[in-house]
């Protein structure tokens, strides 16, 4: 590129970051606006005595041209009655003097038990924060190659039976900073939910501190003995299901790719699989974080931290990313509500920082793998990363269903990074179905990233249907589904909520256009990032790794580690402050001699609306800095990739002009003639099967299992995962050449045997009631009756060989 096209470029460049700079920018301080106008005509109302005096709403211009939040606060225009009904009425500032100085001592003393609770799990090495009893059954740090890593099985509470035969379910929770257990965290949970549905449930759980030496590819290793100790443990069930949440999302999909044949349907929740992924819109809100490793300079970051901790890496700082990904929550509002609800909130924000406040250790090796191969390299999918085996982690091996839950809501892993690696892996619809793939999505619409693990009614609904679902997606022929889950209220059970799943066909094609609207080029400057990273990562072991780990020893890493920020403020504020020690038994005497304000006092809502301008300046600072974050970064490394690297790259593959020239669609097209009652079947479940984008109850797919359990006999004796595998390829068949597929469908069935077995299905399930209550279209009815002409007139089975009644109203089993 010649300079000239050069400077156009960066000047095109510097144009959209300063239009998209000057959006986020407008959107932060419209929110704002709207965030401060609600809260100071809140406090207009209090203190202008609006409900007594009629005034006007808030904002609202008086005819001497002030607004109404100015005037409030005029004595020239309080009107009577004020001092006795508003704010102002006499004594009510001293009953919420006293209100206000309760809660006080309250939160003081929670803060001082979060600084104990904190103290007291670090010396006993931080234990899994579950809700449920546990027993360890594998110890990963006597394996041949230790790992911190250990299989333990939650015990179900009083009254829940386990059916031993069902299939048990693995739970592998993130390793990003925090403990163990969070799938397990409450009653509502993962595990509390599959428990009640009568499955085994085991977690994999690990300690704080990690095996000298360990990596990711021995956990990996670790795991996957892990999981057949399970199927020992259960040999008369269906192989366990696994959930991956967040980091433990993309640890679950390593282990399916690395060991296919021991793996069930694979849940991930909130997993960064494509981590630089992000929608590069003109909303509200990017994804900030997959912006972090190129302001940082690349990997070297986490290597220089890792090296100052003696080879350790403090999983705190990781925790302190999130931290300041939303600085109105960690420095304002989930302590407000704290002193707010001083009476009821104590408890449960207790409970939770005993999984937040709680930071684990990850060694050097894992660090970097993870930031170089994940966070910023992208390449752990791309079959760069070998296994112990020798092979990349191809996710095309993994045989069984894989269900894809994230949220709208989520600002850590928004639905671009949980979902387009589906793209990237296999490019096409037409893939997916003839590998034998069934890849389903669940979205919510709002629910933050912790929500998806840690919230009740998310366990209540999403994973109550979920655990449904894992028991049937096997059923589901290969595609890509959408997961809709629709509450019905039951008016002969009073009215009570009820849920019902049903799953949308789609093409993968247009699902990637519709979460990607700028065609994914924004990824391209992250190209950039790691070519950046890597020189660097090189340059930093060069030059000043020696020199850091000269410096480094235990005691420098445990003091660092002691006097992280995060760590301070919990043992800072502890029983061991000598300054806290009076808050114990005065918050004892403030228990003893409450006196509560009601949530409707004037001066509790003029508290609120306090809190509220001070939580809305705090999310005005988030927008800025992220709409500037975003700003420098593209204005950086989308010059230097369109300077360096455009030109460089590979030239990318030119798409088919049309599916049907796709190589998988030309493979299936040339054996359309070969196979035998299997593949007959298959293309008679393709020929009759729901159209694209219909309706696929979950009940629907509990029938077929029960029908395939039924007529057994009758049924292909194929694994499900080749069964799936050959219905793709039919499908394929069916939709591109239709009238081929039902011609050659004798020469499938050479065998008379084939013909009179496939036929007597067909009689059998006219004839089932299951069957006939669900009547089929015209179109399948039709299908049928073609079938019966073509296999009774072909040359192999001449008409008469057998006697076939006429149907009943029916419908179809695939």
């Amino acid at each position: 590129m010649d300079t000239a096209k050069q400077l156009a470029r960066s000047h095109e460049i510097g144009t959209k970051v300063a239009l998209l700079y000057q959006r986020r920018t407008r959107n932060a301080m419209e929110q704002f606006r709207q965030r401060t106008s609600a809260a100071i005509g809140g406090m207009t109302a209090q203190a202008a005595g609006a409900q007594a005096a009629g005034a006007q709403p808030a904002g609202a211009e008086h005819e001497d041209g002030r607004p109404a939040w100015m005037r409030a606060f005029d004595p020239r225009s309080w009107q009577p009655g004020v001092f006795q009904t508003g704010v102002f009425q006499p004594g009510a500032f001293q009953h919420y003097a006293v209100d206000a100085i309760q809660r006080a001592i309250l939160f003081w003393d929670t803060i001082r038990q979060r600084g104990d609770n904190f103290i007291e799990r670090a010396s006993k090495g931080s234990e899994p924060v579950l809700h449920f009893d546990y027993e360890t059954i594998l110890d990963g740090r006597r394996f041949q190659r230790p790992v911190n890593y250990t299989l333990l099985r939650i015990k179900p509470p009083d009254g829940v039976v386990i059916d031993p035969d069902k299939r048990p379910y693995l739970i592998i929770d993130p390793r990003a900073g925090h403990g163990p257990g969070i799938g397990g965290f409450k009653d509502d949970s993962q595990a509390g939910v599959a428990m009640r549905a009568g499955h085994p449930v085991y977690c994999i759980s690990f300690f704080r501190d990690p095996e000298p030496g360990q990596t990711l590819l021995d956990v990996c290793n670790a795991e996957q003995q892990f999981v057949k100790h399970v199927r020992a443990l259960h040999p008369h069930s269906d192989k366990p299901a696994i959930i991956g949440n967040c980091q433990g999302g993309w640890a679950a999909m390593m282990l399916a790719a690395s060991g296919p044949d021991d793996t069930g349907p694979i849940l991930i929740n909130g997993a960064p699989m494509a981590y630089v992924s992000g929608a590069w819109s003109e909303g509200e809100n990017d994804n900030p974080m997959r912006f972090a490793g190129g302001m940082l300079g690349g990997s070297w970051l986490s290597s220089f931290t890792a090296d100052l901790g003696n080879g350790v890496f403090d999983g705190a700082h990781l925790v302190q990313n999130f931290e300041n990904l939303n600085p109105a929550n960690s420095l304002w509002d989930k302590y407000y509500k704290v002193y707010k609800n001083a009476d009821t909130e104590p408890a449960r924000y207790l409970d939770f920082e005993r999984w937040w406040g709680t930071y684990y250790l990850l060694n050097r090796e894992e660090i970097e793998f993870i930031t170089r191969n994940l966070f910023i390299g992208n390449k752990l999918w791309s079959g760069d990363v070998k296994g112990s085996g020798g092979q990349g982690f191809d996710l095309r091996d993994i045989q069984m269903p894989i269900i894809l839950f994230a949220s709208m809501g989520d600002n850590i892993t928004p639905p671009e990074q949980a979902f387009n690696w589906v793209a990237d892996t296999y490019g096409s619809t037409e893939e997916i179905k003839a590998r034998g793939q069934v890849i389903v999505g669940l979205l919510h619409p709002d629910i933050g990233h912790l929500g998806i693990f840690v919230s009740g009614k998310v366990a209540k609904k999403e994973y109550t249907q979920l655990v449904s679902v894992l028991n049937e997606v096997e059923m589901l022929p290969p595609g890509l589904y959408g997961m809709q889950i629709d509450e019905i209220r039951d008016q002969d059970a009073g009215g009570q909520v009820q849920y019902e799943v049903s799953f949308h066909e789609y093409r993968l094609e247009d699902i990637a256009a519709r979460i990607n609207r700028f065609g994914r080029v924004d990824e391209k400057p992250f190209e950039a990032v790691a070519a950046l990273s890597d020189f660097n990562q090189r340059a930093y072991e060069m030059f000043a790794r020696p020199f850091v780990q000269a410096m480094s020893n235990d005691m420098s890493a445990r003091l660092l580690r002691i006097f992280h920020p995060l760590r301070v403020q919990n043992w800072a504020l502890s029983s061991r402050n000598p300054w806290m020690a009076w808050l114990e038994p005065a918050a004892q005497a403030v228990a003893a001699h409450r006196q509560p304000l009601d949530a409707g006092d004037p001066w509790r809502r003029l508290e609120d609306a306090g809190a509220e301008l001070v939580s809305a300046s705090l999310d005005l600072y988030r927008g800025l800095r992220d709409a500037r974050t975003e700003a420098t970064f593209f204005g950086i490394y989308a010059n230097m990739y369109a300077f360096y690297l455009a030109g460089k790259q590979p030239p990318a593959e030119t798409a088919a002009a049309e599916a049907r020239a796709l190589p998988f669609v030309q493979q299936a097209l040339a054996s359309i003639a070969e196979g035998g009652y299997t593949e007959a079947f298959a293309r008679l479940a393709s020929l009759r099967a729901s159209h694209l984008g219909e309706t696929l109850p979950l009940s629907l797919l509990v029938k077929r299992k029960e029908l395939a359990q039924t007529y057994a006999e009758y049924m292909p004796d194929v694994p499900l995962d080749q069964w799936r595998r050959i219905r793709g390829e039919q499908e394929i068949i069916t939709h591109y050449a239709p009238e081929q597929a039902i011609a050659t469908l004798p020469d499938l069935l050479r065998d008379r045997a084939d013909s009179e077995r496939l036929l007597a299905l067909i009689d059998k399930l006219m004839a089932d009631p299951r069957v006939q209550a669900s009547p089929p279209s015209d179109a399948q009815m039709a299908m049928v009756e073609r079938l019966r002409e073509l296999l009774h007139d072909s040359p192999t089975h001449p008409r008469g060989f057998a006697q076939v009644p006429q149907p009943p109203a029916g419908s179809h089993l695939h």
